[in-house]
């Protein structure tokens, strides 16, 4: 799987140590483009189209934060936050901009690149499977598209998985956990209400069709199609 990966990180020796693991890891399918601060960083989101965006928080310049929504204004590339700074509040921040997964330093190697990898593979649906559908939505996991009455509907990472994972188990409620874990993963360390909010941009996203995806109380969400199979 080829990549071009924007690393936004002011410390020299950790640009070349990541840069080297993850051009070797991958045999040299992934291209990553150093940035040195975040003035750099962000003339680079503006100007160029990226698979995946590493980025530090504390950057000279333009900081982590708002290279994060410059980077959603332009697309839905995958973000993962490598950074020191481990305070909740900076996390749950990064989530609401958007991120999708945060690292603090020190990191294992090998562990970012499962990251990395684990979200390209996702944003690409490359977890590959059938065809979705409930009422007039479809979902393509191979492709990552999902369209309505026939009309592509172009969703971020965490909100196809998201809703992938609401379309897998129509009619069944799905706790906030259960939630987090699918579109997340198990080592997701912040709160279960980062849902909310993405529930609440997917229900946006699908306009008019965003009334299949129902609010249980007290309980979390599912999508309830009538008439559909698979009912639990």
């Amino acid at each position: 799987m080829k990549a071009t990966i924007l690393l936004a990180e002011d410390e020299q020796a950790m640009r070349e140590v990541l840069t080297d693991y993850f051009t070797a890891k991958s045999g040299g399918d992934f291209t990553v483009v150093p940035a040195p601060d975040g003035d750099t960083a962000l003339h680079l989101i503006e100007t160029r189209r990226f698979d995946l965006l590493l980025l530090d928080i504390m950057l000279p310049g333009t900081d982590g934060f708002a290279l994060c929504r410059a980077a959603r204004e332009q697309g839905d590339a995958p973000i993962l936050f490598v950074t020191a700074r481990e305070d909740e509040q900076d996390k749950l921040h990064g989530y609401g901009l958007g991120a999708d997964d945060y690292v603090v330093k020190p990191f294992s190697l090998a562990v970012l690149y499962a990251k990395a990898l684990a979200l390209l593979r996702r944003a690409r649906g490359l977890n590959a499977g059938n065809t979705l559908t409930a009422g007039t939505l479809s979902l393509d996991p191979e492709r990552g598209i999902v369209t309505a009455d026939g009309r592509r509907i172009d969703l971020p990472p965490k909100e196809f998985a998201l809703l992938r994972a609401l379309m897998e188990r129509k009619n069944r409620v799905l706790t906030r956990d259960e939630l987090l874990n699918l579109a997340w993963g198990w080592d997701f360390d912040g709160t279960d209400r980062v849902i909310d909010g993405h529930i609440k941009k997917l229900r946006r996203a699908l306009g008019p069709h965003a009334d299949c995806i129902k609010t249980v109380v007290k309980r979390g969400y599912k999508l309830e199609v009538d008439g559909d199979e698979n009912q639990t």
